[in-house]
């Protein structure tokens, strides 16, 4: 079946199960195509959480899924590629969370959304990329916090805060792949085009960095922008989007190779299968929902800029 067919018989399963289609910003092209909404992991699920929908087909990876059933238990969630996971959010656990927190007492923890429903349980509190800074200045009277992984963005938010941040020595192994010398000799190529990085990349490819933004910052930014040209620092996927959105514009990856696998592995195929078996089905239990919903409502209660 081609392209255009798949995408067609898509939309049509989804009209006829009463399912939304939800695609991350860093998935494929032709999936990116044809979405309800696209967007980032959390600002998904929070429109699941509105949505009349029964089904919800979230393609991402399997901690966003997990994220969309926290804030939406009533709803069933799709995975179409349940394999579909997260190098970063893997390199740490509830268990070893709880050993670093008895390390630690009395210590807030500030989980990084891209974390498991697990590691989120036993949080004080989530953040995101791109409200890192406001979660860990609204930890009034507390001199010190842990942060899990990413541990580029705890350095980066270091830099705003007097707070010391104990971070976790996880990363994005794609933003984390980045070196200040790439992005220096693509900037010697677009001596015109203003750099935007994600807060995962390293610090000294922050340092180089016109503007640090998160994916739903950088869309924003440059739709705002009178600048016609742009080096992008986070996962290849994104640009997509970017191109979708500013014809006129012209984007070129700092690194040609920060392609997720992860978000990669999920075709057109897999979701017309999992539209069709009504899986696989990603369901946290309750009593770690409940839990983690908690962190995520915190977070959310902070006023955004």
């Amino acid at each position: 079946m081609d392209i255009k067919t798949l995408q067609q018989k898509i939309r049509d399963l989804l009209k006829e199960k009463n399912a939304i289609l939800l695609v991350h910003n860093y998935q494929r092209p032709e999936i990116q195509d044809i979405a309800d909404l696209t967007g980032d992991s959390l600002g998904l699920s929070l429109e699941a959480a509105k949505t009349e929908a029964k089904i919800i087909v979230f393609c991402g990876v399997h901690f966003m899924a997990e994220t969309a059933s926290i804030v939406c238990p009533d709803k069933v969630i799709l995975l179409p590629v349940i394999s579909a996971g997260c190098p970063m959010a893997d390199m740490i656990t509830a268990h070893s969370l709880i050993q670093k927190k008895r390390e630690h007492p009395g210590v807030p923890v500030v989980s990084y959304v891209n974390s498991s429903a697990s590691v989120k349980a036993e949080s004080d509190i989530c953040c995101t990329s791109a409200n890192a800074i406001q979660v860990v200045s609204s930890l009034v009277g507390y001199d010190t916090v842990l942060m899990t992984p990413d541990k580029n963005l705890a350095r980066y938010t270091q830099r705003f805060t007097d707070k010391k941040i104990v971070y976790w020595e996880g990363f994005c192994p794609y933003h984390d792949r980045l070196t200040a010398a790439q992005v220096k000799s693509v900037k010697d190529d677009h001596p015109q085009a203003l750099f935007l990085a994600h807060p995962e990349c390293r610090p000294e490819v922050i340092d180089l960095a016109d503007e640090v933004k998160s994916t739903s910052g950088m869309l924003e930014y440059v739709k705002k922008t009178e600048s016609r040209e742009f080096i992008i620092g986070t996962e290849t996927g994104i640009i997509h989007t970017l191109e979708t959105q500013n014809p006129d514009k012209v984007f070129v990856p700092a690194d040609k190779k920060m392609v997720c696998t992860d978000m990669k592995k999920i075709y057109l195929d897999d979701i017309v299968k999992a539209l069709v078996t009504s899986s696989p089905v990603v369901k946290v239990e309750e009593g770690i929902r409940v839990r983690a919903y908690r962190a995520v409502e915190r977070m959310l209660k902070i006023p955004r800029d």
